[in-house]
Formats: C-alpha cells, structure tokens, sequence
C-alpha cells in the first residue's frame, strides 16, 4: 500500500510539474508587444543597414556637400577676397548647421513623399504605433546619420580652410541638436501636406534655400527673430563654436528659448501632421497617388 501510494504521489508530482512546464512553454511561447524601444531599435538598425549596402549613395552625398562649398569658398574669394577670409569661421559653421537643417528635414518630408510615391502609406497607418511617432523615429535615426556626415563634412572643411574652431563635443551636439528640432517640426508638416496633395516637391525643395536665409537672420539687430527657426540656435552654435563658449556659459534665457523654440516647432508640425493626415483619410486619398 505504501508503495503504491508513493508510487502515485510520484506519477501526480510528475504529471503537475509537466503541466507547469507546459503552461511555462504556452507563456513563453506567447507573442509579446512590441515596445518603442523595439521600434527604435529597429529603425536604426535599418539606417545602418542602408547606410552599410548603399555606401555610394552616401558617399556622394558628401562629395556634393563638399563641392557645393568649394565653389561657394572658392567664388567668394575670387569676389571678396579677404573680406571672406576674416569672415571663414562664420560661414564654416553657418554651412554645418545647414547640412545639418537639410538632412534633419528632408528625412521627415521627403521619406514620406516616397512612402506616398511607393503606395506603402497606409501599412504605416495601421500599425500599432501609428504613422507619425514612426516617421518622427525614422526621422531621428537619419538625423544620427546626418550628424556622422557632416561632422566629416566639417572635417574636411578645417583642414582645406585652414580654420580652427572650438568643438566641444556636448555644447556642439546639444545645440545643433535642439537647433535642427525646429527642423524636423517644419519636415512634419511638410509631409503632412504631401499626404495631402501628394507631388509637391518643388515647393519642399525651395524651402531648402530658405534654411541659408534663417541661419544667417540678424538675431542681434532683429531679435524678434529668435522665435525663428534655426536663428536663435545658428547664433548660439556661432558663439559656441567660433569663440569658445560652453554650454552651461550660455544664459539661463537663450538657453529656455532654444528648447522652446525646438519643441514648439516639432509640436506644432506634428499637429499639422496629424490634421492633414486626418482629412486625407475622410476626402479618400490616403493611399492615392
């Protein structure tokens, strides 16, 4: 009797630790959630993707940034003479912060036009997290991009200048970081109007040139201008990088309007985001092309 009792004990310990493992494997081998760390992630790792299988696209990109500023160096001295030189640390910076504006913007705006162009949209609709927190990601990670380039872009420039500049690497970042946010503010709402009327390229690429006019705003004789973007910022990164100031040097004043101005704009494009991307979806046209 005994033995048949420890016998069955046994057989029951056996048959209720199979079940826990059972039901342990079910769990395990349930699906979980995705997470916006996974989004992340995920599109990062495709930016490096893209970056590492297309190297020539990359590649040029530089060799285009670097042209476009040797004839704008080369023809200015030819036209200024020493005027440009007294003036080269100025411009050096001004057309970082631009390489900057033009890759920040043109990885919201024109990744959206090709997801409109490639009929892929509405995939990025449903998923779960919903278009516009993907695109602002897809838009950050290309922004890390940018920044890897036209620190080379940068680079190049000192050493064929000649010029020598302050670049701490946490004032740096950090300005030109919460700079080039108003830009991606404007690349939202650029794309949410191209949802909305689709071709608009034209009109996207010109605003491109608008960049040159805000960096180079006169925020000191003008300084209703600092609400602008990019002009509160290209003047701090101009001080930070020509004469040496350090982050926590700046006031407490510029400084609280650099956020402002950099979360305002991203604010206000992803509202009109959202507002265009909402009436596309009532007229029809969401996935029209």
């Amino acid at each position: 009797m005994s033995g048949d009792a420890s016998a069955g004990t046994a057989s029951t310990a056996e048959s209720t630790a199979d079940g826990a493992s059972g039901d342990a494997t079910a769990v395990d081998d349930q699906p979980r959630p995705a997470t916006y760390y996974h989004l992340a992630r995920a599109v990062l790792y495709r930016e490096f993707l893209i970056f590492v299988r297309y190297p020539a696209n990359a590649i040029g990109g530089i060799v285009v940034s670097l042209f476009f500023f040797a004839a704008l160096f080369l023809g200015g001295q030819l036209l200024a003479g020493q005027a440009l030189t007294d003036s080269i640390e100025g411009i050096v910076v001004g057309y970082f912060l631009w390489t900057l504006s033009v890759g920040a913007y043109s990885s919201v705006s024109n990744d959206i036009g090709s997801e409109v162009q490639w009929g892929t949209l509405e995939r990025h609709i449903t998923t779960p997290f919903g278009f516009a927190p993907v695109a602002l990601l897809k838009g950050v990670a290309k922004v890390v991009r940018t920044f890897l380039t036209s620190a080379v872009i940068l680079a190049v420039m000192l050493l064929a200048t000649g010029t020598r500049l302050s670049l701490a690497p946490v004032t740096v970042v950090a300005i030109a970081g919460l700079s080039i946010t108003s830009v991606l503010g404007l690349g939202f709402a650029a794309g949410g109007v191209t949802v909305l009327y689709k071709r608009i390229g034209n009109w996207l690429n010109l605003l491109q040139f608008g960049f040159v006019a805000l960096i180079s705003a006169p925020v000191f004789d003008l300084p209703w201008t600092r609400v602008l973007p990019l002009a509160h910022g290209s003047a701090m990164l101009q001080r930070a990088m020509v004469d040496g100031v350090r982050l926590w040097e700046f006031p407490l004043v510029d400084l609280a309007l650099l956020v402002a101005v950099a979360v305002g704009y991203l604010l206000g494009g992803y509202l009109v985001f959202e507002y265009a991307t909402a009436r596309a979806r009532r007229l029809g046209v969401l996935g029209d092309y």
